[in-house]
Parts: structure tokens; sequence; C-alpha cells
């Protein structure tokens, strides 16, 4: 196999162990959750923490990689993926799974960075958007597949199972890294760390995403605006440096900013909808993990289907155009997760995830090939690190503003019967809260769409 073939086959299969460490957990957390006695705030918690996690690590991690090597940096961070998830199995409290999900998410922030950054890197600018494509396909695979194996494996081995599945793939991975790639990329050599911009952005950061999620008191009202200042200063904290962990004049490109905040509002937009008909297939509708890991397959394996072709279509027609027809199809589709109810027939739930499903495919591959196009070359780890950055602090806020909803409607309880009335109109509310966000990823994809995506 040629080498960037190789490189490519590696990250992608890194890409889907990342995205299925993630939303395989979702599947099964309402057992996971009646086993450590988890409220619906801790349950939304088990996912909200390894996003915040890797929103807050992803910029220091791409100087980092930059700096010690992509290779380098990906092989440590496997290995303590794999350390971890032995570890997960373990626990006995749901803090103690808490903090191996915490760190689980600080292997998994590298991971993100360098994986992108190696595919961008071993492919030449006219072969990126294929590349890229079938990169995120490895994503849109995960999404697929992680609902169904989750809940396979939960249904009949239990959650450990869910949480070691990955491990011996994983072991594939490193040995390939280690005996089949001798390149090694390094952009940042001579290059000091930017440790005041990296301290600066993870407090603030921190501040900034806790407080959101508990935006219905006063100190999470304090917190929030803490760390928006906070963030502010770290900006004219980068503004300063030489070498800045992460260089914000990249927003003075309009395409870069433009596709990063449609990023963001996406994944604002739809993160929660996995949660959501989780919570409504189990909860609601009384099926069990294994049923709703199947029906929730429907929508990422339209955008295993689309992502590859969303890619190659990147590199012919103007990407931004692409991406905001797939966030117009998502904006439907979450006017029609709106209306979900008790009464609500399968058929309708399963049209309304075709359209979704449609629409991120369309959307994800051509905006991150704007992204990743939209730098110089030597600067490909740190677009990487706000591609990773603005999907993880997109769904972790998409996360908080379904605990922030659960909050303000239901209270800090248990999701049992009782309840159910309240948790549909919790996920009706917050529906409709990103239909909003959805349509300001549709107008930001449009923006820049006349300036050269190369340069």
């Amino acid at each position: 196999m040629e080498k960037k073939n190789l490189i490519l086959l590696i990250c992608t299969v890194l890409s889907f162990f990342t995205v299925f460490a993630v939303n395989a957990v979702t599947v099964v957390i309402p057992t996971i959750a009646n086993e450590f006695h988890m409220s619906n705030i801790v349950q939304n918690w088990v996912t909200i923490i390894f996003l915040l996690v890797v929103a807050v690590i992803s910029v220091p991690a791409g100087q980092i990689s930059g700096k010690y090597g992509l290779k380098k940096v990906t092989i440590l961070s496997i290995i303590l993926f794999i350390i971890i998830s032995i570890v997960n199995v373990l626990v006995t409290s749901q803090e103690q799974f808490l903090a191996s999900r915490f760190i689980l998410g600080i292997s998994l922030s590298f991971i993100n960075v360098t994986s992108m950054s190696m595919v961008v890197s071993a492919f030449k600018p006219e072969e990126r958007g294929k590349a890229l494509g079938i990169n995120i396909t490895g994503v849109y695979i995960g999404l697929s597949l992680s609902p169904v194996l989750g809940g396979i494996f939960n249904y009949h081995l239990g959650w450990r199972s869910v949480v070691l599945f990955g491990v011996p793939f994983l072991f594939v991975i490193l040995a390939l890294l280690l005996t089949k790639v001798d390149d090694e990329w390094i952009t940042f050599k001579n290059i000091p760390l930017d440790i005041k911009g990296s301290v600066s952005y993870g407090i603030g950061m921190v501040l900034f995403m806790y407080g959101f999620t508990i935006l219905n008191t006063y100190l999470g009202i304090i917190l929030t605006i803490l760390g928006i200042v906070i963030l502010i200063i770290f900006a004219l904290i980068e503004l300063k440096q030489d070498h800045p962990v992460f260089d914000v004049r990249f927003f003075k490109n309009r395409k870069f900013s433009s596709s990063n905040f449609a990023s963001l509002s996406a994944y604002l937009a739809t993160f929660a909808v996995t949660t959501i008909l989780n919570y409504h297939l189990q909860y609601i509708k009384g099926f069990d993990s294994q049923s709703a890991g199947m029906i929730l397959l429907v929508a990422p394996l339209c955008q295993v289907v689309l992502a590859p072709i969303a890619g190659r279509l990147s590199d012919r027609y103007v990407p931004q155009i692409l991406a905001a027809i797939g966030m117009g199809l998502g904006t439907i589709s979450l006017i029609l997760f709106s209306f979900l109810n008790g009464q609500t027939p399968l058929e309708y739930l399963i049209i309304s995830m075709v359209i979704y499903g449609i629409g991120f495919g369309l959307f994800s591959p051509p905006n991150t090939n704007v992204i990743m196009s939209s730098v110089p070359p030597k600067d490909t780890s740190v677009a990487s690190a706000a591609v990773s950055t603005m999907r993880t602090v997109g769904q972790a806020m998409s996360m908080g503003i379904l605990t922030l909803v659960f909050a303000f409607v239901m209270g800090n309880v248990p999701i049992v019967e009782q309840y159910y009335p309240l948790l549909i109109n919790s996920s009706q509310i917050t529906c409709l809260i990103c239909v909003v966000l959805c349509m300001a990823s549709v107008f930001a994809s449009f923006v820049g769409i006349k300036s050269n995506i190369n340069q």
C-alpha cells in the first residue's frame, strides 16, 4: 500500500474510534446511570466532561504536536487511550467514571488534532478534499456503528464491553505506526511553547463552558462572564506573541473565520440530537439499548454514504454552497424533531433522521476542506486544532443547552416515568433553540465565497 494511503487508513480508523468513544457510551448512558444512580443532569455530564476536556486541550495540542512531532504525539496518545479504557471498566462510582472520561478526553484531544494534520500533510492540495472526505467518513462510520455496536454489546455483555471495544484495534494501529510509518512531521521544531496563552485559554474555556451549563444560577452567570473576559484577554495575549499557541490573526481571513463559525453553529445545533433521540427511544418509547441503537443508525448511515461524495464535490465546486445546502436540510430536520412526543410514529422519526443525516453529510467535508485549505501548509496543525476545537466546543455547548433546558424545565431529577412529559417538553424546546443555530450556520457558510480558497 502506498504510504500516504496507509496514513489515511490509520487516521480514518483513529477518527472512527474517537467518535465511538463518545457516541457508543452516549447510547448506554441509561444503563450506566442506573448502576451509579445518576440524575438527569449528571447523565449529561458523562458526555459534557469529555467534550469540555477536548475543547480545552485541542488548541495547545496543535502547537505541542507540531513541536514534538505528529507521529510521536499520536503514539503516546493511543497508549494513554488504551490504559485509561482499561481503568474505566474498573470504576465503582460515578465520580470515578467521570474522572476516567476526563483523562480519556485528554488522549483523544491530541488524536483529533494529529490525525487530521497527518492527512493534510500527506496529500497534495488538489487531493486534500477527497482525502479529508474519506477521513471524515471514518467519523461518520463511527457515528453509524457506535449506537448499534454500543447497544448490542451493552445488551449482551454490559457497558464495560463498550468501553473496551476499541482497545485491540488500537494495538494494531500502534503497531502500524511504529513499524510501517517512518515519516515524522514537525512544523514548530524551534518554536517555544506558548504557556501563557495555553493557560489563559484553558482557564477561560473551563469557566465559560462550566458556567454555561449552570447558567440558571447566579454562579453560572458569573463564571460565564468571567470566562468570556479571560478568553478576550487570551486573544489579546496571542496578538502580542511571536509564536502564539493559536494565531487569532487567522480569523482576519474571512474564509477561515466564517467556516469555523459555521462549524461551531452546526455542532451547537445538532450534537444534542443524538442524546434527545436516544432518550426518546429508550425512555419515552421503551426500546432497549440494542433496538434503540439500530434505529439511531439511520442518520449516520446517510452521512457515511454522502461524506466521500461531498469531499470530492468540494474539490470541484464551491464548498460553502454545498455546506449551506447541508445545513438547510439540517434546519428542516430539527423543525421536524421539535414535534416529537409520545404518540409520534416511528416512520416520522426515521424520515426526519434521513433528512438530518443527508444534511450533515453534505456539510462537514466541504466545510472542513475550506478551513484546512485556507492556511499555509506549515500551519495545518493549528487549523486542525481549530477544526477540533470548534467541533468539541459546539458539541459541549449543545449538550450544555440541553442540560440547561433540563434544569429549567425538569430540575435535577432522575429520568423516571412521572417526569416523561417534562422530558418531552425539554427536548422540544432544545430542538427549537437549535433551529435558530442551524440557520446561523447556513448564513455563515455563504460568507467569504469570493476569496481565494488556496493560500
